[in-house]
């Protein structure tokens, strides 16, 4: 068992854990980071699947996540523009594809008129929320112990109004059923974007991609830190105290003035906790849960729907791909299209075997773009939910009435022990831009409780 003494150890190199290493350092603090994995990045990941460069998690840049847009300045990482040019693709009730352009999906003139109304009357309570403390709206206990599904249902009596904004933030963001999760945690998401519109607007949320992957981020800084990341050592057992920490992987220990432990807060409970933690952060952590979504990528020797005017675009909450984009790499020939099954739909898929699960998959986007989406030259489905070191997507969010109960405590230091990840961040929830955010501030709070080398 090596042994390793600094001031601080980090545990993830994920996108948190890494720009809080690099500011840390560059305090002049000796630092450690520990990661179970085999590379660095967490739930960014850049891939090449069958010669096919594919995101295989995070992956997209919009105009309001202004800490990613500085690192990427700062890392000198170039971005191009998602193709968007062209009509998108709505499948309705009826099952009959429907092309169209704006952000309201085509209906009857009352339907469409109630999504607007829905949109006008979420974004003025958004507007009202501070993402970085929700709970102190002044309604918030109400909101945060109704259901989404429940505030709908009782907004409005048009149901595909209502399956139309859920989706937005149960299938697209939260990846759970929308009577899974409160209304107030629903307006958290909203916020950490802005508003709610951002999230309906896909040419705002999901605007630009890193030129080779956004994985370039992690790759980046963990370069920068050089051999302070150890990698392939999952942390088993943290002992803490007043007198500081002792990480203990399989074979190595590292001693430190302060931890940060910079992994996804259902994978908390895989660290054993010497002395165990407090009661209430224990009760915290327990309602706390990651969503499910399956990633789908196919590519084709074309980029074909272009060819009809189509986008790429294309959106149904009665489609087991609820949502899917073009999402072709900068300066290729070929055409991809990315698309996503979530929550209780995804449920079904996994439970059948992968060539069925596939042609059912096909099939939901050949209702988008036509029989010439059966045939991809590669497919591949990222699936985070089986990754042991992540287990679900994209962020955790609490049950009914977690927020107002366990919200305020997320950020609290443990002793020498501080938590952070994207998962508790305010502006960019669940998003890269969060997770810096989340580093550079825990890298300040510890470098201000510590002091820094003269």
């Amino acid at each position: 068992m090596s042994e390793i003494r600094c001031d601080v150890v980090v545990i993830g190199a994920g996108v948190t854990g890494l720009t809080a290493a690099r500011d840390l350092v560059a305090e002049g603090l000796d630092v450690v980071v520990l990661e179970a994995r085999d590379r660095v990045g967490g739930r960014v990941w850049t891939n090449t699947i069958e010669g096919q460069l594919y995101e295989i998690g995070g992956q997209w840049v919009s105009p309001d996540q202004t800490a990613l847009l500085a690192s990427l300045d700062e890392l000198g990482l170039a971005t191009y523009s998602r193709f968007r040019d062209g009509e998108s693709v709505y499948v309705g009730r009826d099952g009959v594809a429907k092309r169209f352009t704006g952000d309201i999906f085509p209906a009857s003139p009352r339907t469409e008129s109630e999504i607007e109304r829905l949109i006008g009357v979420l974004d003025e309570l958004t507007a009202e929320i501070d993402p970085d403390a929700p709970w102190q709206h002044p309604r918030a206990r109400e909101l945060d112990t109704v259901s989404f599904k429940e505030w709908l249902a009782a907004e409005s009596d048009d149901e595909e109004a209502r399956d139309n904004i859920a989706l937005f933030i149960a299938d697209a963001m939260l990846t759970k059923p929308a009577h899974a999760f409160s209304t107030l945690q629903a307006l958290l998401m909203a916020a950490s974007a802005g508003a709610f519109s951002h999230l309906v607007d896909a040419d705002f949320i999901l605007d630009k991609r890193v030129v080779g992957g956004l994985q370039k981020v992690p790759l980046a800084l963990a370069d920068g830190l050089g051999d302070r990341v150890r990698l392939d050592q999952p942390v088993r057992t943290l002992h803490w105290g007043d007198d500081g920490v002792t990480a203990v992987t399989d074979d190595l220990e590292v001693h430190a003035r302060r931890a940060l432990v910079a992994v996804p807060p259902n994978l908390y409970g895989r660290i054993a906790y010497e002395p165990p933690l407090p009661r209430e952060r224990n009760q915290m952590h327990q309602h706390l849960s990651l969503g499910l979504v399956i990633k789908v990528h196919a590519t084709y020797e074309t980029p074909f729907w272009r060819e009809a005017g189509l986008s790429g675009t294309s959106f149904s909450p009665y489609q087991l791909v609820h949502e899917a984009y073009d999402n072709s790499n900068f300066g290729e020939d070929r055409g991809t299209l990315v698309g996503f099954v979530s929550d209780e739909k995804a449920d079904r898929l996994l439970a059948l075997d992968p060539d069925e699960r596939k042609a059912r998959i096909l099939a939901s986007l050949a209702s988008y773009y036509g029989p010439q989406a059966l045939t991809p030259v590669v497919y591949y489905e990222s699936d985070w939910a089986s990754e042991e070191w992540t287990q679900g997507a994209y962020a955790t969010s609490f049950d009914l009435g977690g927020l107002t109960r366990f919200g305020a405590g997320q950020t609290t230091p443990v002793g020498p022990l501080r938590f952070g990840s994207s998962d508790l961040a305010g502006l960019g929830f669940q998003h890269v831009d969060g997770a810096i955010r989340v580093g550079h501030r825990i890298a300040a709070e510890i470098s201000a409780e510590i002091g820094v080398p003269a």
